[in-house]
Protein backbone atom coordinates (compact mmCIF):
# COMPACT_ATOMS: atom_id res chain seq x y z
CA UNK A 1 0.00 0.00 0.00
CA UNK A 2 2.77 2.63 -0.95
CA UNK A 3 0.27 5.34 -2.09
CA UNK A 4 -0.70 5.59 1.28
CA UNK A 5 2.97 5.14 2.96
CA UNK A 6 3.37 7.87 0.90
CA UNK A 7 0.03 10.10 1.82
CA UNK A 8 -1.47 10.23 -1.37
CA UNK A 9 -4.38 8.55 -2.96
CA UNK A 10 -3.47 8.26 -6.87
CA UNK A 11 -6.22 7.88 -9.49
CA UNK A 12 -8.55 8.40 -6.05
CA UNK A 13 -11.88 8.04 -8.49
CA UNK A 14 -10.73 4.87 -10.26
CA UNK A 15 -10.08 3.54 -6.78
CA UNK A 16 -13.91 4.44 -6.03
CA UNK A 17 -15.15 2.70 -9.44
CA UNK A 18 -12.60 -0.70 -8.58
CA UNK A 19 -14.79 -0.67 -5.20
CA UNK A 20 -18.19 -0.91 -7.10
CA UNK A 21 -16.91 -3.23 -9.44
CA UNK A 22 -15.70 -5.74 -6.43
CA UNK A 23 -18.82 -4.53 -4.32
CA UNK A 24 -21.41 -7.54 -5.57
CA UNK A 25 -18.82 -10.05 -4.02
CA UNK A 26 -18.63 -7.95 -0.20
CA UNK A 27 -21.99 -7.58 0.41
CA UNK A 28 -21.87 -8.66 3.81
CA UNK A 29 -20.09 -6.79 6.53
CA UNK A 30 -19.99 -3.50 4.64
CA UNK A 31 -20.72 -0.19 7.09
CA UNK A 32 -23.54 1.72 6.87
CA UNK A 33 -21.35 4.31 5.01
CA UNK A 34 -20.61 1.82 2.40
CA UNK A 35 -24.49 0.98 1.69
CA UNK A 36 -25.01 4.53 1.50
CA UNK A 37 -22.01 5.14 -1.15
CA UNK A 38 -23.07 2.03 -2.90
CA UNK A 39 -27.08 2.96 -3.37
CA UNK A 40 -25.91 6.56 -4.27
CA UNK A 41 -23.55 5.14 -7.03
CA UNK A 42 -25.97 2.92 -8.32
CA UNK A 43 -28.44 5.93 -9.01
CA UNK A 44 -25.90 8.43 -10.04
CA UNK A 45 -26.37 8.99 -14.13
CA UNK A 46 -23.38 9.44 -14.73
CA UNK A 47 -22.41 5.60 -13.69
CA UNK A 48 -24.27 4.48 -16.08
CA UNK A 49 -23.72 6.62 -18.95
CA UNK A 50 -20.09 5.56 -18.40
CA UNK A 51 -21.56 1.96 -18.55
CA UNK A 52 -22.72 2.91 -21.64
CA UNK A 53 -20.45 4.40 -23.19
CA UNK A 54 -17.93 1.79 -21.97
CA UNK A 55 -15.91 4.65 -19.72
CA UNK A 56 -13.84 2.82 -17.13
CA UNK A 57 -15.36 5.49 -14.34
CA UNK A 58 -17.94 8.07 -14.23
CA UNK A 59 -14.90 10.53 -13.52
CA UNK A 60 -14.89 10.73 -17.60
CA UNK A 61 -17.65 12.76 -18.01
CA UNK A 62 -15.77 15.76 -15.64
CA UNK A 63 -12.97 16.00 -18.45
CA UNK A 64 -15.42 15.88 -21.40
CA UNK A 65 -17.70 18.62 -19.83
CA UNK A 66 -13.95 20.55 -19.43
CA UNK A 67 -13.14 20.03 -22.87
CA UNK A 68 -16.88 20.57 -24.36
CA UNK A 69 -16.84 24.16 -22.80
CA UNK A 70 -12.86 25.16 -22.70
CA UNK A 71 -11.24 22.79 -26.27
CA UNK A 72 -8.49 21.77 -24.25
CA UNK A 73 -8.17 19.01 -25.77
CA UNK A 74 -7.50 18.29 -29.83
CA UNK A 75 -6.06 16.22 -32.33
CA UNK A 76 -2.26 16.41 -32.14
CA UNK A 77 -1.30 17.06 -28.69
CA UNK A 78 0.51 15.70 -25.91
CA UNK A 79 -1.07 14.53 -22.76
CA UNK A 80 0.28 13.73 -19.12
CA UNK A 81 -2.12 11.79 -17.00
CA UNK A 82 -1.92 12.36 -13.78
CA UNK A 83 -2.63 9.80 -11.10
CA UNK A 84 -4.77 8.22 -14.23
CA UNK A 85 -5.88 4.75 -12.76
CA UNK A 86 -8.07 3.12 -14.07
CA UNK A 87 -7.90 5.85 -17.39
CA UNK A 88 -11.22 7.16 -18.06
CA UNK A 89 -9.60 10.61 -18.81
CA UNK A 90 -6.91 8.57 -20.45
CA UNK A 91 -9.98 7.32 -22.71
CA UNK A 92 -11.14 10.67 -23.09
CA UNK A 93 -7.96 12.04 -24.02
CA UNK A 94 -7.11 9.38 -26.39
CA UNK A 95 -10.23 9.82 -28.28
CA UNK A 96 -10.15 14.11 -28.71
CA UNK A 97 -6.19 14.40 -29.28
CA UNK A 98 -6.55 11.33 -31.55
CA UNK A 99 -3.85 9.46 -30.35
CA UNK A 100 -4.97 6.27 -31.63
CA UNK A 101 -4.61 7.51 -35.04
CA UNK A 102 -8.43 6.18 -35.67
CA UNK A 103 -9.06 9.98 -37.50
CA UNK A 104 -6.78 9.48 -40.14
CA UNK A 105 -7.14 13.10 -42.02
CA UNK A 106 -6.46 14.85 -38.45
CA UNK A 107 -2.50 14.53 -36.71
CA UNK A 108 -2.20 11.56 -33.95
CA UNK A 109 -1.83 13.22 -30.48
CA UNK A 110 -0.20 11.13 -27.45
CA UNK A 111 -1.35 9.73 -23.94
CA UNK A 112 0.80 9.00 -21.11
CA UNK A 113 -0.86 8.01 -18.00
CA UNK A 114 0.94 7.99 -14.58
CA UNK A 115 -0.30 6.12 -11.46
CA UNK A 116 1.22 4.04 -8.32
CA UNK A 117 -1.79 1.77 -9.43
CA UNK A 118 -1.92 -0.44 -12.21
CA UNK A 119 -3.67 0.75 -15.63
CA UNK A 120 -5.26 -1.92 -17.89
CA UNK A 121 -3.59 -1.25 -21.21
CA UNK A 122 -5.67 1.10 -23.66
CA UNK A 123 -5.47 1.55 -27.24
CA UNK A 124 -3.89 4.73 -27.89
CA UNK A 125 -2.14 4.97 -24.42
CA UNK A 126 0.98 4.75 -22.67
CA UNK A 127 1.07 3.80 -18.80
CA UNK A 128 4.23 4.40 -16.45
CA UNK A 129 2.73 2.25 -13.76
CA UNK A 130 3.87 1.39 -10.57
CA UNK A 131 5.14 5.19 -10.71
CA UNK A 132 5.35 8.61 -8.64
CA UNK A 133 4.87 11.32 -11.20
CA UNK A 134 6.47 13.39 -8.25
CA UNK A 135 9.49 11.12 -8.07
CA UNK A 136 12.89 12.56 -10.31
CA UNK A 137 13.78 9.29 -11.66
CA UNK A 138 10.10 9.33 -12.69
CA UNK A 139 10.07 12.34 -14.25
CA UNK A 140 13.23 11.83 -16.23
CA UNK A 141 11.79 8.54 -17.47
CA UNK A 142 8.32 10.36 -18.47
CA UNK A 143 10.71 13.13 -20.78
CA UNK A 144 12.13 9.93 -22.37
CA UNK A 145 8.32 8.88 -23.13
CA UNK A 146 6.83 12.10 -24.41
CA UNK A 147 7.48 13.00 -28.01
CA UNK A 148 9.76 15.91 -27.83
CA UNK A 149 10.47 15.34 -24.38
CA UNK A 150 7.54 17.82 -23.03
CA UNK A 151 3.48 17.94 -22.88
CA UNK A 152 1.20 20.32 -24.38
CA UNK A 153 -1.46 19.22 -21.77
CA UNK A 154 -1.52 18.44 -17.89
CA UNK A 155 -4.23 16.73 -16.33
CA UNK A 156 -4.61 15.44 -12.68
CA UNK A 157 -7.48 13.97 -11.23
CA UNK A 158 -5.32 12.64 -7.84
CA UNK A 159 -6.45 13.36 -4.50
CA UNK A 160 -4.83 12.55 -0.71
CA UNK A 161 -6.44 9.85 1.18
CA UNK A 162 -9.22 11.30 3.40
CA UNK A 163 -8.22 11.89 6.78
CA UNK A 164 -11.59 13.21 7.75
CA UNK A 165 -10.18 16.42 8.68
CA UNK A 166 -11.51 18.87 6.32
CA UNK A 167 -8.88 21.90 6.39
CA UNK A 168 -6.00 18.98 6.51
CA UNK A 169 -7.24 17.33 3.52
CA UNK A 170 -7.23 20.34 1.37
CA UNK A 171 -3.56 21.31 2.83
CA UNK A 172 -2.52 18.24 1.25
CA UNK A 173 -4.56 18.20 -1.61
CA UNK A 174 -2.93 21.72 -2.72
CA UNK A 175 0.06 20.15 -1.59
CA UNK A 176 0.21 17.63 -4.45
CA UNK A 177 -1.03 20.24 -6.06
CA UNK A 178 1.54 22.14 -6.21
CA UNK A 179 4.25 19.49 -6.31
CA UNK A 180 2.68 18.75 -10.07
CA UNK A 181 2.74 22.67 -10.56
CA UNK A 182 6.48 22.49 -9.79
CA UNK A 183 7.13 19.50 -12.96
CA UNK A 184 5.88 21.99 -15.37
CA UNK A 185 9.37 23.94 -16.39
CA UNK A 186 10.51 20.64 -17.34
CA UNK A 187 7.21 19.49 -18.66
CA UNK A 188 4.90 21.51 -19.99
CA UNK A 189 5.30 23.07 -23.46
CA UNK A 190 5.33 27.43 -23.55
CA UNK A 191 1.43 27.79 -24.54
CA UNK A 192 0.66 24.25 -22.21
CA UNK A 193 -2.64 23.84 -20.09
CA UNK A 194 -2.49 22.70 -16.31
CA UNK A 195 -6.05 21.18 -15.30
CA UNK A 196 -5.50 19.75 -11.51
CA UNK A 197 -8.67 18.67 -8.96
CA UNK A 198 -8.55 20.82 -5.45
CA UNK A 199 -11.15 20.80 -2.99
CA UNK A 200 -12.25 24.45 -2.49
CA UNK A 201 -10.57 25.88 0.94
CA UNK A 202 -8.36 29.07 2.53
CA UNK A 203 -5.60 27.89 0.45
CA UNK A 204 -7.01 27.64 -3.22
CA UNK A 205 -6.56 31.47 -3.88
CA UNK A 206 -2.87 31.46 -3.28
CA UNK A 207 -2.32 28.83 -5.26
CA UNK A 208 -4.49 30.10 -7.75
CA UNK A 209 -2.81 33.47 -7.64
CA UNK A 210 0.83 31.39 -8.86
CA UNK A 211 -0.84 29.62 -11.55
CA UNK A 212 -1.79 33.01 -12.50
CA UNK A 213 2.06 34.42 -12.72
CA UNK A 214 2.43 31.26 -14.72
CA UNK A 215 -0.60 31.00 -17.11
CA UNK A 216 -2.16 33.28 -19.60
CA UNK A 217 -5.69 32.69 -17.72
CA UNK A 218 -6.51 30.61 -14.77
CA UNK A 219 -10.42 29.68 -13.31
CA UNK A 220 -12.06 27.55 -11.35
CA UNK A 221 -14.62 25.22 -12.83
CA UNK A 222 -16.95 22.50 -11.39
CA UNK A 223 -18.59 19.92 -13.92
CA UNK A 224 -21.92 18.31 -13.63
CA UNK A 225 -20.56 15.33 -13.18
CA UNK A 226 -18.56 16.77 -9.64
CA UNK A 227 -21.54 16.26 -7.10
CA UNK A 228 -23.18 19.32 -5.61
CA UNK A 229 -22.32 18.37 -2.22
CA UNK A 230 -18.55 18.13 -2.80
CA UNK A 231 -16.42 20.56 -1.89
CA UNK A 232 -14.49 19.35 -5.36
CA UNK A 233 -13.76 21.94 -8.01
CA UNK A 234 -10.79 21.79 -11.20
CA UNK A 235 -8.32 24.63 -11.54
CA UNK A 236 -8.02 25.50 -15.54
CA UNK A 237 -4.85 27.15 -16.31
CA UNK A 238 -3.98 28.07 -20.39
CA UNK A 239 -1.36 29.25 -22.21
CA UNK A 240 1.78 28.79 -19.96
CA UNK A 241 4.71 31.04 -19.91
CA UNK A 242 7.53 29.50 -19.63
CA UNK A 243 9.86 32.22 -18.09
CA UNK A 244 13.23 33.15 -19.00
CA UNK A 245 14.64 31.39 -15.91
CA UNK A 246 13.94 28.48 -17.59
CA UNK A 247 16.79 26.64 -19.87
CA UNK A 248 15.74 26.35 -23.29
CA UNK A 249 15.28 22.84 -24.56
Amino acid sequence: MLWLLKGFWPGAMGMMCQRFHTAGSHSKGRTGAEHLWLTRHLKDPFVKAAKVESYRCRSAFKLLEVDERHRILRPGLRVLDCGAAPGSWSQVAVQRVNAAGTDLGAPVGFVLGVDLLHIFPLEGATFLCPADVTDPRILQRIRELLPGGRADVILSDMAPSATGIRSLDHDRLLGLCSSLLDLAPDVLHPGGTFLCKTWAGSQSLAFQKRLTEQFQSARTVKPRASRKESSEVYLLATQYRRGKEFAED
